[in-house]
């Protein structure tokens, strides 16, 4: 029996952001392992093309093997078809019924995880750890919008105390294509596949 924390994300590429908020949740809560769990065909990136799943993962390993209980897991990558976190959870508790799991976001997506697909089986399937940052476009605090959720679908959600880093793998992406270091914000093991691959080189329209 294990508490397991989920860090999902496209992770197109992955940060230090994505590095320090399962860093905080693998502390604050005592977790047995976190997760790093990249997007296999995530259905809301429609707009702009995504790094090939193989590459995503492959970034995803090099950035967290040097980390303390951190894990890369293939698990929706593996999977044909878009994926969606709630079809997700329910497969991880078929598979590892042993484990609870804790779901890991940021701030924007606690107020925007209402548009996700059955919002409700995501939120009645993990306690949400949602990281602590009011939300610019919010027209309610962090705590209302956390009580308005726990009243509505039964969640347990609980907040990270640690801030999240004021970059997106989109800006890093801009970024690269303009020639800039990304140095402070992504670890060196990524810059270096990044490079070898000539990733992101075009700025995106």
């Amino acid at each position: 029996m294990g508490k397991i924390g989920i860090m999902g994300g496209t992770f197109d590429p992955i940060h230090n952001g994505h590095l320090l908020i399962g860093g905080q949740a693998y502390k604050e809560y005592g977790l047995k392992e976190i997760w790093y769990m990249p997007s296999g065909h995530p259905p809301h990136k429609k707009s702009r093309n995504v790094t090939e799943p193989a590459m995503r993962l492959a970034m995803t390993e090099l950035a967290v093997k040097d980390h303390e209980g951190f894990v890369c897991s293939d698990f929706e990558v593996s999977r044909n078809g878009y994926t969606y976190t709630a079809q997700t959870l329910r497969l991880l508790h078929e598979e590892y019924p042993e484990h609870s799991f804790y779901f890991i976001i940021g701030a924007d997506s606690l107020y925007e995880i209402e548009n996700w697909y059955e919002p409700d089986q995501v939120l009645s399937q993990a306690v949400i750890l949602a990281a602590r940052r009011e939300y610019e476009e919010a027209d309610r605090s962090m705590d209302k919008q956390i009580a308005y959720l726990a009243s509505k679908y039964g969640a347990d959600i609980r907040t990270l105390h640690c801030g999240e880093m004021d970059i997106s793998s989109a800006e890093l992406r801009r970024m690269i294509a303009s020639g800039q270091s990304i140095a402070d914000y992504v670890p060196r093991e990524v810059i270096e596949y990044i490079r070898a691959h000539s990733l992101y080189q075009e700025l995106e329209p």
